[in-house]
């Protein structure tokens, strides 16, 4: 485990930090955890929130998540650099974390790593499920449906998904090839340097006509064991969620929309699912964000 030490409260606690404006946390997250260790991290499945009030009768919310490191510091770079707010840095295994931590609430997210892990479900990969960004009103497009395209609302929210989706890093983009679905996850895959693989499966027709096949891809990408981004649209969104639902553990389950409109426009759920070496996709937990635009 990761613990910082902070000479103004000489305190030994978690990597952590306030939102920058309407910020999604998990972007909160990774960035404090850059700027207080110098390490880049991957998200993992969320730990829950801790509530408390402070000494002013303010009260405060933090949410934690699993991490891991997603690279060894560069060629030069320091693994981290002492400052104002952070001077220490230590990694220690489970037990001498929990001695070592100061307040009492930072305990919480802990035991809750720990049981994860004696569970076998700290271990987890992102399948990440995309409705495409504000489009075209249907009503005011007289040309094909599956060239409507996103308006200008769309395109921020595609340009907020480059710096939210990078916290779960996904290797693998799978997408409706209709333009709206294109164009949404674009600016994501450019700069991520990844290929998008169009899937007629997940456009509206295909899941009109042959809704099993719909399923079977979404069940394909939770058994498959990586990080992958899906886009698709509202009205599939039904049999998707119906998939990532049957897999969900049941204390999950009701986590996952079960009511149109399931997401709102450049919405992302994360589906946490267990790495396990054989057996049915696990989906262990379950968060939605919406890109910062």
């Amino acid at each position: 485990m990761l613990l910082v030490h902070r000479p103004r409260y000489d305190d030994w606690s978690w990597p952590k930090g306030k939102a920058e404006g309407d910020e999604p946390l998990p972007q909160t997250a990774v960035r404090e955890a850059r700027e207080e260790t110098c390490l880049a991290v991957v998200l993992g499945r969320p730990l829950g929130e801790v509530r408390y009030r402070l000494p002013d009768g303010r009260r405060k919310r933090v949410a934690y998540w699993a991490a891991t490191a997603a690279a060894a510091p560069r060629p030069g770079e320091r693994a981290h650099e002492p400052g104002a707010e952070v001077d220490q840095v230590a990694w220690l295994p489970v037990e001498q974390a929990r001695a070592r931590l100061t307040r009492p609430t930072d305990e919480e997210p802990l035991a809750l790593l720990a049981e994860h892990e004696g569970a076998g479900t700290l271990a987890t990969v992102p399948v990440i499920v995309l409705r495409h960004g504000t489009s075209r009103p249907r009503d005011s497009w007289a040309r094909a449906d599956a060239d409507r395209p996103l308006v200008s609302a769309g395109r921020r929210q595609a340009r907020g998904l480059v710096a939210l989706l990078p916290v779960w890093a996904p290797e693998r983009i799978v997408s409706s090839p209709w333009r709206r679905c294109l164009e949404t996850v674009a600016p994501f895959a450019a700069a991520a340097g990844l290929d998008v693989r169009a899937k007629n499966a997940l456009s509206e027709d295909g899941a009109r006509r042959r809704a099993g096949r719909t399923r079977r891809q979404v069940r394909r990408l939770l058994e498959r064991g990586a990080a992958v981004l899906l886009c698709t649209h509202r009205p599939v969104l039904a049999e998707v969620f119906d998939v990532v639902r049957t897999a969900c553990d049941p204390d999950v389950a009701g986590a996952v929309p079960a009511k149109d409109p399931y997401l709102a426009p450049g919405e992302v759920l994360v589906a946490h699912v267990a790495v396990a070496p054989a057996g049915p996709a696990r989906v262990v937990a379950v968060e939605r964000h919406q890109p910062r635009v």
